[in-house]
């Protein structure tokens, strides 16, 4: 497995290209706009996109999705369907942080807790994190020990849950309960900022790590 980081949209997140090596079949995880961006990673990586996920609907994580998808005539898998609303909210989205207007779209295929999500001859296990949004999902490919984890968790922080539906108390347990049983080595790709990894983040991140038992 191979992936390239692509720091998108005023807010740089970090939209993720990541590929079967053996098939060169890829997946676009978050693309949130600056899609001239994310086509030249593809063209670069030279591998056949079949695929957009997304963890989450804020517009810096969903912004360029129906865009995209369509320039490339592939579906859209995930977040859980609790992020609907996040989705039919893109436009105000993108008049709040004065992004271009997005256009709405309905995902292909909604995930849930425990679905598998296939790249190529990989296989990403979907874990529900709900917290910073009520939809999160995280894709977690056990053979590279890698998860994609949105917004949920940061090197040294973790996410907002001001926003609507969020809630403090239900993004620790997704993160101490979901997230931190999966192992200390497990390296993660943040929706933002640098990679961690969970042991890191369990035994210096002051949001969670006094939680854990």
């Amino acid at each position: 497995m191979k992936y390239r980081l692509i720091p998108v949209t005023p807010f740089q997140q970090n939209c993720t290209l990541l590929w079967c090596e053996d098939t060169k079949k890829a997946a676009v995880v978050d693309p949130g706009g600056d899609l001239d961006r994310i086509r030249a990673a593809i063209a670069e990586a030279g591998v056949t996109v079949e695929k957009i996920l997304l963890t989450h609907a804020h517009i810096d994580h969903a912004g360029g999705t129906a865009e995209l998808a369509k320039a490339l005539s592939v579906p859209i898998e995930g977040p859980h369907r609790e992020d609907d609303f996040w989705i039919q909210g893109l436009p105000m989205q993108s008049q709040m942080f004065g992004f271009p207007a997005p256009e709405v779209f309905t995902p292909d295929r909604w995930l849930d807790d425990g679905d598998t999500v296939a790249v190529g001859n990989l296989s990403f296990q979907v874990i529900h994190c709900p917290g910073h949004t009520p939809g999160h999902v995280v894709f977690y490919q056990p053979e590279a020990e890698l998860a994609l984890v949105g917004d949920v968790l940061f090197h040294g922080s973790i996410g907002r849950t001001d926003f609507p539906k969020g809630d403090h108390a239900t993004l620790i347990r997704s993160i101490t309960e979901k997230l931190f049983p999966l192992g200390d080595q497990v390296k993660f790709i943040p929706g933002h900022g640098p990679m961690s990894d969970f042991g890191t983040e369990r035994q210096t991140n002051p949001f969670v790590a006094d939680r854990w038992g």
